[in-house]
Formats: C-alpha cells, structure tokens, sequence
C-alpha cells in the first residue's frame, strides 16, 4: 500500500511540472514573437518622409521647368542667317586674336632672348621704329685694322652714320662676342674701342672659328630683337659694300616676305678630313662625292625680317654644320623662303668691279674668291674702294 501510494505521488508531481514548463515555453515565444513583429512593422521616421517628400518635389520642379523652358524655346522665332553671322565674326576674331597672340609672343620671346644673352635692353630698342636694313659686320679680336680700313671707307662715321640712321633707316655695327675669359684684355680692348666709335653689337657668345654659325644665328636674334629692320645683312670684315645699291637691291624684293638673298652656290661636301671647310656630318648628304643644297655664300647675304624672326625663336634647336653659309642654307630648307640669286653681292675686285662700275653697273659688294674676301684687305681696301665705289652722294640720294 505504501509503495503504491508513493508511485501515484511520484506521476502527479511530474505532471504539474510539465505543465509549468508548457506555459512558460508558450509565454516566451509569445514575447519573442511580439518582438519579431514590432521590428518588421516599425514606422519610417520623420525625417526620412520629409527627405523623400522633398526629392519628389525637386523631380517635379525639374520637369516642370524643363517643359516650360521647352515651350519657352519652341515658341520663340528662329534667326538661322543671323546665328550664321554671328559664328562667322566669332571666327574671324578668333583667327584674329590668334594672330596678334602669336605676334606678341615672337616679340616677347625675342626680347627675353635678348635679355638673357645681353643682359637689359638698350635703349634702342626702346622706341622701336622702323627702320630699313641692319647690316651686321662679323669681325674678330684680332681685326682692328680692318675695323679701320672699313670705318675709313664705306661705312660712315659720326655724324654722318647718326644721318644715315635717321633719314635712311640704316644701321651698320662690327658684330663680336666676347672671349674665353670673359672681362679679359681682349674684352677690355673692344671696350676701349666701342667708346671711341660706338659702332659695336656686342654678343653672348665665345668667339671661335670654328663657333661662326652659332655667332651668326645669335647676331640675328639679338638684331631682330633691338631694331624692327626690314632686312638684316651679314658680311665680313673683309669686303667692300656700297650701301646705296645693296639697299637698291633689297628694295626691289619687299613684296617677298621671306627673301634669302646672296650669291647662291653648290659647293661639294668634303668628307676627307684635314682639308679647309671639312664637313664632319659629309654622310648626311647622300653618298660619297655629293654637293651642298642651294645656299649664299658667306661673305654678304641679306635675310627678311620673318627669316630672321624665326632663327631667334628657333635658336635652341637649329642645327650647325661644320660652315656657317651651309648652316644658313640648311635653317631655311624646311621654309617656304624665297633664294635670290643676285651676282651683283658677289663682284670680283678690280678690274672686274671697276669695269662693272664704269658700265653703270655698280656692285653691291666685292671681294677676292680666292681669299673668301679682299686679300690683305686692311691694304687693299681703300684701293678696291677708290676704283670700285659709289659716289660719296650716293647713299644721301638713294630713295628705298
């Protein structure tokens, strides 16, 4: 009796403990289920709606005005003839504006150039007028009595290269770099000698003779940069000039803006080292035995001013060869220059410049083949000048 009594008790109990387990396993799902469905269910935010509520209505506007701006454009009455017009003056300003840009920047290029190559601007260029002709005169340390014999013959000197300046438009100056050892006597001597005559374009350049077409490119570009010439001649220090029929000569090429005016020639490349005017790069020029292109010889050629603007801006990448007249010739291969072949720039000395002289036919400039210009000429110029020369009326009488 007692156990069964006991069993019965032992089966209630479990019975009332599960049942507790029962409702606290319904009561926790229920709770966790109210949360599960609180997070599904939860109301955006405030400021969610208003922030969606105002894109909508910035959609709205948008279209809104893009269709009223539609209509707006739709309604007004087309002009295609004056929009026509319109984009052509545009352009023609534009091409406009561009070329005086261009303009302004070949000037300011040459003007930085000549800063740096010569430190500040003279005077001169200052008041940039015009002028006709710059006749540059390559000379050397070692050449001051052909300095002299050219100051006693053809160039004029004081008050009259002043005159020659201001009513003629011509500019005559020796044209020289400076030594090894810059400051140095040599320097000092053509100091001493600029103060006398002042007849000197100085350069930033080391003088050699083997350096003739560097010194001749940096005398365009610093020429170019001083004085708004027409032409600019170079020549030698050791040729005669009549300054009233080069400028004749020139005078009657102004209608060509890139003239390249000299004695034109074809000299062979000589490739044989050891030998006057060798030329190292000779294989540039095609196969053994080959001539040069066309160019001037060096003694006297004249150039235009477009010519000469464009070796100073070009300066730094124009290559040298071996001779300067080659080096002159090969800068204008790849321009559309124009080469005046006048045999009048490259007269014989006398007899044969005096012979011209008395037939009218006055050469410009004349000098000894033989010598690449007059032999002894610190000697024999002022002969070649008394039998070879233009009346001493003549550059006063000339109209260019």
């Amino acid at each position: 009796m007692t156990r069964g009594s006991g069993a019965g008790d032992e089966l209630l109990f479990r019975g009332t403990i599960s049942r507790k387990w029962t409702s606290l396993l319904c009561l926790s799902s229920f709770c966790v289920g109210l949360i599960f469905t609180n997070r599904m269910w939860t109301v955006p935010e405030s400021k969610e709606i208003i922030r969606r509520s105002a894109l909508e209505l910035d959609k709205m506007n948008l279209v809104s005005s893009s269709d009223c701006a539609l209509k707006s454009i739709n309604n007004e009455p087309k002009d295609d003839f004056g929009q026509v017009q319109r984009t052509e003056d545009a352009i023609q300003s534009l091409d406009k504006t561009i070329s005086n840009l261009e303009m302004e920047l070949a000037s300011a290029k040459a003007t930085q150039d000549s800063i740096l190559n010569g430190g500040a601007p003279s005077s001169e260029p200052a008041a940039k007028r015009k002028y006709f002709m710059v006749i540059g005169i390559n000379t050397a340390f070692s050449s001051r009595k052909r300095r002299d014999s050219v100051r006693a013959t053809w160039m004029p000197q004081g008050e009259k290269r002043r005159k020659m300046e201001e009513e003629k438009g011509i500019i005559v100056r020796f044209v020289i770099g400076h030594s090894a050892t810059s400051g140095g006597i040599l320097d000092r001597a053509i100091d001493a000698e600029d103060r006398e005559h002042g007849d000197f374009l100085r350069l930033d350049h080391v003088e050699g003779y083997l350096e003739l077409a560097a010194k001749t490119k940096s005398y365009f570009a610093k020429a170019v940069s001083m004085w708004d010439a027409e032409y600019f001649v170079k020549v030698d220090d050791d040729v005669h000039v009549n300054i009233a029929t080069l400028g004749g000569i020139l005078a009657r090429h102004r209608s060509k803006p890139r003239a390249y005016i000299g004695c034109m020639k074809s000299g062979p490349v000589l490739a044989q080292e050891g030998v006057k005017y060798h030329e190292p790069e000779y294989w540039k020029f095609g196969e053994w035995g080959n001539k040069y292109f066309r160019h001037a010889s060096g003694q006297l050629y004249a150039i235009s001013k477009d010519l000469a603007s464009y070796i100073s801006i070009n300066q730094h990448v124009l290559h040298k060869y071996a001779n300067e007249d080659v080096s002159i010739g090969a800068w204008f291969i790849g321009v559309d220059a124009e080469h005046v072949d006048d045999r009048r720039l490259c007269c014989g000395t006398h007899p044969e410049c005096e012979r011209k002289a008395q037939a009218g036919n006055v050469c410009a400039a004349s000098f000894d083949w033989s010598c690449s210009g007059i032999c002894k000429s610190a000697d024999r110029i002022k002969e070649v000048h008394r039998r070879c020369g233009e009346s001493e009326n003549a550059i006063w009488n000339a109209t260019f």
